[in-house]
């Protein structure tokens, strides 16, 4: 009972900020939770201008770290809210005040089994920076390297369970109370989100990736993310060394140290695709305040907190994807969704024709391609493309719709240093050169031969087994038919069997080459 009382009153209270803030359009508009709602509205009276992304996006500040948590992964669901919404969300900016810096040593100490003494000749106590998840510090080792030390808020945790018990509770009242909200999965968000929540909350796994990324760049200088001191890292505390450079969308500070803004967008292009293509392992959150361009003009990057990862069924799909789109195949481009499984396949019992999923394709593209090369934004394109969803019942991966909103990203850093180029034109030779590699007619026939090599490589054991169970045959070891005497009988009809399996497999053989052929 008591649980319930205080989950009503933080309903409430929840829906007086988002009534001071006039963000309660949304929650009116699905028609759920209307005494509370209707209640906060008398009580707020408020009309506020802006829309309703930029409303939702202040009241998500004022509500703290978990709500401006959701905020930031609703932002990344443009297939569900809209482009518009999306947008504004991916600008709530992630700034809490810090805590206090007692508590952080306490922290450390705790985590880490050691006296600050014994870890840091220096700890700056002025936090350098604070979100919603932890805050930073400046730091010095005891053997002399700079460092930065990023500290989990206290009670987060604790904070991040009671408001996901919430939330998983409105969700549930939401599907069943709100029809229109159904096509929303608003528990599987929820779940979604939680996960993401979980992963950012540990910080050793956030070590772990800005690892990994490093190890993916290990020899290429263009791009660079801090080293991890796993000595002074656990799950509330990470301690990697010290970046410094400009913000990457900071035009006026990047032309005044002297750097070729082109020579930037084509290495951040180049990075992207690497990550993307090469390692199917992204930056998941790669706004202009985790992104630095070092004095040597260099990509640095921090927060490792969000992370995606595209295996490579997915990297072909959107390589194939690519060039279908960019040929303006429309039927190609059905196929490609068809083959990978993101539309049901109308030959086996799906309901959406491949000739009308084309036609909405030609009509979402068509009006792209008449415009200027540096005006097409290939992320909008693809969210467009992701939002047939409700129409075709296709199922889209959240790390799709992650790198799309990453996309986004990009495209509005490279409008805004170089407004005339097209971002994904520099990288256009590179994914030439990776899809020849591995969606051309060398690679199809590499894969073919590797597939045949596995075959075959088992071929000798087969056999051996065979001969085996042959002779076990033919010592009587081994009875096929209980009503013969001997073993002769059993022998030809194995025999007979082995032989019709070696002319299946040279059948498959022959198949196999043909089709590389």
């Amino acid at each position: 009972m008591l649980r319930t009382i205080r989950a009503f009153f933080r309903l409430f209270q929840i829906a007086r900020v988002l009534a001071r803030n006039d963000a309660l359009a949304l929650v009116e508009e699905l028609g759920i939770l209307r005494p509370i709602v209707h209640t906060a509205r008398i009580l707020s009276g408020q009309r506020r201008p802006g829309r309703t992304g930029q409303k939702l996006a202040r009241a998500c500040t004022d509500l703290g770290p978990s709500f401006i948590k959701l905020g930031q992964f609703i932002s990344t669901r443009a297939d569900l809210v809209g482009d518009t919404m999306a947008q504004d969300l991916a600008e709530l900016q992630d700034h809490l005040p810090p805590f206090e810096t007692d508590t952080a040593l306490a922290i450390i100490e705790s985590e880490l089994g050691d006296s600050i003494d014994n870890l840091y000749a220096h700890f700056d106590r002025e936090p350098r920076s604070a979100a919603s998840i932890a805050q930073v510090h400046m730091a010095t080792t005891t053997d002399g390297r700079e460092v930065a030390v990023k500290v989990l808020r206290p009670g987060i945790q604790r904070a991040f369970d009671r408001d996901l018990s919430l939330m998983r509770w409105a969700a549930q009242i939401a599907e069943r109370a709100g029809p229109r909200l159904r096509r929303l999965k608003p528990t599987q968000l929820v779940e979604l989100f939680a996960e993401q929540v979980r992963l950012e909350m540990d910080l050793s796994l956030e070590a772990a990736a800005a690892h990994e990324l490093a190890e993916n760049f290990r020899g290429d200088p263009t791009y660079n993310v801090p080293e991890v001191d796993w000595q002074r890292t656990g799950a509330r505390v990470f301690t990697g060394s010290v970046i410094t450079g400009i913000r990457i969308d900071d035009r006026e500070a990047l032309i005044a140290a002297g750097h070729d803004l082109d020579a930037v967008l084509e290495r951040a292009a180049a990075v992207f695709f690497k990550q993307v293509f090469r390692d199917g392992f992204f930056h998941g959150d790669q706004h202009p305040g985790n992104m630095f361009i070092d004095p040597a003009g260099n990509i640095v990057a921090v927060d490792f907190g969000i992370m995606g990862r595209l295996d490579k069924f997915t990297r072909y799909f959107l390589a194939d994807m690519l060039l279908a789109l960019l040929d303006r195949d429309y039927h190609k481009l059905a196929q490609v969704f068809v083959r990978s499984g993101y539309l049901p396949d109308p030959e086996a019992g799906g309901t959406t024709s491949l000739s009308v999923f084309a036609q909405a394709l030609r009509a979402i593209c068509e009006p792209v391609f008449g415009r200027p090369l540096a005006e097409i934004s290939f992320a909008r394109l693809l969210g467009q493309m992701f939002r047939l969803s409700e129409s075709f019942q296709m199922e889209v991966q959240p790390q799709l719709l992650l790198l799309q909103k990453n996309m986004m990203m990009a495209e509005g850093v490279s409008r805004k240093l170089n407004p005339n180029l097209n971002t994904w034109q520099l990288a256009e030779p590179l994914i030439e050169d990776w899809m020849r590699e591995h969606r051309g007619p060398e690679a199809r026939i590499r894969d073919a031969a590797q597939q045949w090599w596995r075959v075959t490589s088992r071929l000798p054991d087969t056999l051996e087994r065979v001969e085996r169970v042959v002779g076990e045959v033919e010592e009587g070891g081994l009875r096929l038919n209980p009503d013969q005497n001997g073993g002769n009988g059993a022998s030809t009809w194995l025999k007979l069997a082995v032989g019709l399996s070696a002319g299946a497999f040279a059948l498959a053989a022959f198949a196999l080459g043909v089709s590389v052929g």
